[in-house]
């Protein structure tokens, strides 16, 4: 049966058996762009972000549903988020540039990071950006004495670190009391960066933020930090913090197998708006600006990888690998968080899988594996198969390892489709040599 909880909205099966996205025969996108390549839907994309601001701004007036670039992020997509009302979360004083080259409004960007660099923080204030998100006491003096030389004074949240486990995969757990990132409330670092934002002439602390970690299947989490940091914050009225703006950062989960069932967007949305209003209400507080970071959630079910296969390898009696034109240098996750993915024959859609095989990738290291032990049908060389849910990470991460150029992204809608980021060269990938 075709998994349509991980493929794009518009995703189907035609009457030959062969996969269409955005109106568009996913075949007909790999003969055209090549292989390997990444299919975005627009209709999906739109879809989530107007979800994402429905359920919020329904439930809590005002929220702001900003868009956590490093999921994926270039001019054409950040061109689409502002359309759709977004505004952005950016780590990177090169994701903040791609925001400023696609001539987004740069005060609805929101700059994050745990060691942001003294010329980053020189660029964001140069440039007009909303907020940055302080993650350090170092960054407190610098961007305290950045703003300062030039003459203005910059809007900031405090990141703090509520010490609540999201119960996800390690390497994405941020909200723990052992993490690189934020100020502790355990340890009293939190209550130290309030006071000392408070006392910086050249910084205005609107809020504080939190994030717990990704991909969070949990409600209690959100909930429970929730509570906690407001709760943390009440008790700094009197010290002259006016929390203006609160967010809870994002983490949300999607699907990436048939038999995952994240959440739903309002569920997300009832848990955390419900025990914003419920805990304010209790400590006297009004209501602050409710900020949220979607990233994943967003594009994540909007892409899909098409490769083609090449060599097959059976091993009689241990494993059939059949190997593909990508891998770990455009999805990294696998390999990384031992990520699972569904995978479909494009051309056989509706066939049944007969075979038990390991889609491997090309790279040279044998880690670089896409799938385990999955079934496909009477794989051949030349067919192209579809991994879905591959629109979040996979491209932001992509690497030359062994000088593969990285692929390009296409967008598709309504039957049409464009490509708005081009396969790399052999002579791209040597631009920086000197």
């Amino acid at each position: 049966m075709f998994p349509q909880n991980v493929f794009p909205d518009t995703a189907e099966i035609d009457g030959q058996g062969r996969l269409v996205i955005g109106g568009c025969s996913a075949l007909d996108l790999a003969e055209e762009y090549g292989t390997p390549v990444y299919v975005l839907d627009e209709a999906t994309l739109r879809n989530r972000c107007r979800s994402y601001r429905a359920e919020f701004e329904q439930r809590c007036s005002g929220a702001q549903v900003l868009y956590a670039s490093k999921a994926y992020i270039n001019p054409a997509l950040a061109r689409i988020f502002d359309e759709e009302g977004l505004g952005l979360d950016v780590v990177s004083g090169g994701e903040l540039a791609v925001a400023a080259a696609a001539q987004f409004p740069l005060e609805k960007v929101y700059f994050h990071g745990n060691n942001k660099s003294p010329e980053e923080l020189a660029y964001s204030v140069e440039q007009g950006i909303g907020r940055i998100v302080v993650d350090s006491f170092h960054e407190l003096e610098a961007l305290d004495r950045i703003a300062g030389e030039a003459g203005k004074v910059q809007d900031i949240l405090i990141r703090v670190s509520p010490g609540i486990d999201p119960h996800t995969h390690a390497y994405t757990t941020t909200g723990i009391i052992d993490s690189k990132f934020g100020f502790s409330i355990q340890t009293g670092h939190a209550a130290d960066a309030i006071r000392q934002a408070l006392a910086a002439p050249n910084l205005n602390l609107k809020g504080l933020h939190f994030h717990l970690g990704s991909p969070i299947f949990e409600l209690e989490p959100y909930a429970a930090a929730t509570d906690l940091v407001l709760r943390f914050a009440a008790g700094f009225r009197e010290e002259g913090l006016d929390l203006q703006e609160f967010s809870p950062g994002g983490g949300f989960a999607i699907a990436y197998t048939r038999d995952q069932e994240p959440p739903a967007i309002g569920e997300y949305a009832e848990t955390i708006v419900s025990t914003l209003k419920a805990t304010c209400d209790e400590l006297g507080l009004a209501i602050p600006t409710l900020l949220i970071e979607p990233g994943r959630s967003i594009v994540g079910p909007a892409g899909v990888a098409l490769y083609r296969i090449g060599a097959i390898k059976d091993i009689p009696g241990v494993r059939t690998y059949v190997s593909v034109d990508g891998g770990m240098g455009d999805n990294i996750r696998p390999a990384l968080y031992q990520a699972s993915y569904e995978v479909l024959s494009a051309g056989k859609a509706n066939a049944t899988g007969e075979e038990l095989v390991t889609i491997a990738g090309k790279y040279c290291e044998s880690g670089d594996v896409l799938a385990s032990d999955i079934m496909l049908p009477n794989p051949e060389s030349g067919d192209i198969i579809a991994i879905p849910a591959s629109g979040a990470y996979c491209p932001s991460m992509a690497s030359n390892y062994n000088l593969n150029p990285r692929p390009p992204m296409v967008l598709v809608n309504e039957g049409r489709s464009r490509i708005i980021r081009r396969r790399e060269s052999y002579a791209d990938m040597m631009l920086c040599d000197v």
